[in-house]
């Protein structure tokens, strides 16, 4: 038994290690005073101060943010649609193409992904005048890549929703909307949130569909990280990526703790409601 947990404890240790050390590493020498990122010279918040002057990662930091933002929540959306319609209509005209195209971006190499959305958006622009290369076209493309990944998240939420929670509320004289909005919404609301998060994580990362869609004066920051890392690395890269793990980390903790927490309070209210049921009867 105890060479069992043991040899559990000592393989947790290794896998957080390989996944979380890289990371360590590079918040530790984002403090480092030397240009060379792998030489420990002494502490220093110098990279930092020249990070605040670097008007190319500035743009680009907040160029990516605003896509991030815009692309998860339209996935999100988007994707609990393209869910609900699944799992809850089994069957209609034309579900299995639909079904397969939504995840199609999933198996699907981003090069191509990316390939056939630049001969779409300039076989658009010829035509209409609209969009012009830059912030839109990067969006869209985020938005058919994260739509794929959040209604795989929400659809195994759906399943296991009480489908007579629903039936309930309808004979009880809501509409489909409201039951939709009053009912499948707050159940669901968990995995909406992690699948924005998730969303909001493969934008961010996202170099391929970026270098495809972007145009003049429209780079993102792993585009700007990439281009800088082939010609050596730089110290400023090690200060905005760390900064970036400071926020994703408060928010995925932030996110969690509200989640659990809404969680447990959605339990009450529902204990509560099937003992106070028999009373009223």
């Amino acid at each position: 038994m105890k060479s069992s947990r043991w040899f559990s404890w000592t393989t947790l240790a290794i896998v957080y290690l390989f996944l979380y050390l890289p990371i360590l590493t590079l918040v530790i020498f984002s403090f480092n005073e030397s240009r060379l990122v792998t030489v420990w010279e002494s502490f220093s918040l110098n990279w930092y101060r020249a990070l605040l002057h670097d008007d190319d990662i500035l743009a680009a930091t907040s160029l990516s943010l605003r896509i991030a933002v815009l692309s998860a929540t339209s996935s999100a959306i988007f994707g609990t649609l393209a869910a609900f319609a699944l799992v809850r209509y089994r069957r209609f005209s034309g579900r299995m193409l639909f079904s397969g195209m939504l995840a199609a971006p999933l198996v699907m190499p981003e090069i191509v992904i990316g390939l056939s959305l630049l001969l779409f958006m300039v076989s658009l622009q010829k035509t209409l005048g609209w969009p012009d290369r830059g912030l839109i076209t990067i969006w869209l493309g985020h938005t058919l890549v994260g739509m794929a990944y959040a209604a795989v998240s929400i659809q195994a939420r759906l399943r296991e929703i009480d489908h007579s929670l629903e039936e309930a509320a309808m004979d009880l004289g809501c509409a489909p909307l409201q039951v939709f909005v009053l009912v499948t919404l707050p159940l669901i609301a968990q995995s909406i949130v992690s699948a924005w998060l998730l969303t909001f994580t493969i934008s961010m990362d996202d170099v391929l569909i970026s270098s495809f869609l972007s145009g003049p004066g429209s780079v993102t920051l792993p585009m700007v990280v990439f281009s800088r890392a082939r010609l050596g690395l730089n110290p400023e890269v090690n200060a905005i990526a760390t900064v970036i793990v400071t926020i994703v980390t408060v928010g995925v903790v932030g996110a969690s703790i509200y989640m659990n927490r809404r969680e447990k309070r959605l339990s009450r209210e529902i204990a509560e409601a099937f003992r106070e049921a028999p009373a009223r009867a």
